[in-house]
């Protein structure tokens, strides 16, 4: 679950990381009292919307009156967003953040992350902050800089201090930027996040560090714990199909492909969307039904990937454990029947209670293409939405 910028410097507050002083505004009139209220003499006036690049984007702009912090609220409420991270559609622009500005000497980058390769949660740097990482990682490798944090001992005062020093950090400020984070792994551990990451880190003439932006990311199966953070999701961000989904708690994420995908478990999902394009297909979605759908969960997925207008066929991709295979044919069967299906259907069924699944898939009377293998299920949807 992804929060806007105000709302995760709201909280990284909470756990004493520097930030300036900054309050959101859905006005232009409201954007200039808070400004006001801050005090001067410069500003920044910022789109609130899940994407980086906003900056780039036209979405950051710098005020340096009162006046001029509304006529930029009022060009930047309301446009339509677009950065490398929405896509050429964009993003509506609902609300602002007025920040005050600050005398900056350099931009640092910092992020606390879960690193897969290890298990563990990394605390990473870079001395060339207010760029995307990525093109950081492509270009100038060497200058990332990385510390593995032992789970049961936490981020140390040593490891933080020396992450500090090695990005440059100036000796005079390298404790400040420590304790800075310091208080950004605590906020990333207590929230349970998958990211908290600050880009920039910025250094100010007079030595403080500030975190200047902040993206924070939580771990949906955490959320249960944080009743406060679910609070702060803002469903105008996100796809409606996947608001949809969130409330039969199906995982979903909708692709630009073609070909419509129902699975269960994320890790064979994902083997589904790289096996169709390595077939020359293009997946339409990504849908993890999870270890106990039924009847009406089924439905509900067929529904949701049938409401894009551009799935021209479906792949049902399942294993039976403690699902059974007999309990999905019946599910299929009846959400095929209740949506009126029209696009070519493949299904692919493999664990228990298979024979009686495929039996009962057979004399549906449907128009059910099955499938032996994922190699042959990814051939066959890709071969029927091609017309072949």
């Amino acid at each position: 679950m992804n929060i806007h910028e105000y709302q995760a410097k709201e909280i990284l507050r909470k756990f004493g990381v520097a930030t300036l002083k900054g309050k959101v505004a859905n006005s232009p009139e409201e954007a200039m009292a808070n400004a006001k209220e801050m005090g001067g003499p410069v500003w920044v006036v910022k789109a609130q919307i899940h994407a980086g690049g906003r900056g780039k984007g036209g979405g950051v702009k710098l005020a340096k009156s009162i006046d001029e912090v509304g006529t930029l609220a009022k060009q930047i409420l309301g446009m339509n967003l677009v950065t490398h991270q929405t896509g050429p559609e964009g993003k509506h622009v609902h609300k602002i953040f007025v920040e005050q500005g600050c005398n900056i000497a350099k931009e640092y980058y910092v992020a606390a992350l879960v690193d897969r390769a290890t298990g563990r949660i990394a605390m990473m740097g870079s001395s060339e902050g207010g760029m995307d990482i990525e093109e950081v990682a492509a270009k100038n490798p060497d200058a990332i800089k990385k510390v593995d944090v032992d789970p049961v001992v936490g981020l140390t005062g040593f490891q933080a201090r020396h992450l500090a020093y090695e990005i440059g950090i100036p000796a005079a400020s390298i404790n400040k930027a420590a304790s800075f984070m310091m208080a950004l792994y605590k906020a990333f551990t207590e929230t349970d996040c998958s990211i908290a990451e600050i880009n920039p880190l910025v250094l100010t003439k007079e030595g403080e560090v500030y975190a200047l932006d902040a993206k924070m990311n939580f771990d949906s199966n955490a959320l249960y714990r944080h009743t406060d953070i679910v609070e702060l999701r803002d469903l105008t961000e996100e796809e409606p199909t996947e608001i949809e989904a969130s409330k039969y708690e199906l995982a979903f994420i909708k692709l630009d492909g073609n070909i419509g995908c129902l699975v269960n478990g994320a890790g064979l999902a994902m083997s589904t969307m790289d096996i169709i394009k390595i077939h020359g297909g293009s997946p339409a979605n990504f849908l993890d039904v999870g270890g106990g759908a039924n009847k009406e969960k089924v439905t509900a997925a067929f529904k949701i990937i049938l409401k894009d207008p551009n799935v021209k066929g479906i792949l049902v991709n399942i294993f039976g454990g403690i699902m059974k295979c007999d309990i999905i044919a019946e599910g299929v069967i009846a959400a095929s029947k209740e949506v009126g299906l029209k696009v070519p259907l493949v299904v692919r069924l493999q664990g228990t209670n298979v024979e009686l699944g495929k039996k009962i898939l057979a004399e549906s009377g449907l128009n059910i293409i099955p499938a032996d293998g994922l190699t042959d299920a990814a051939q066959k949807i890709v071969a029927a939405v091609k017309g072949a």
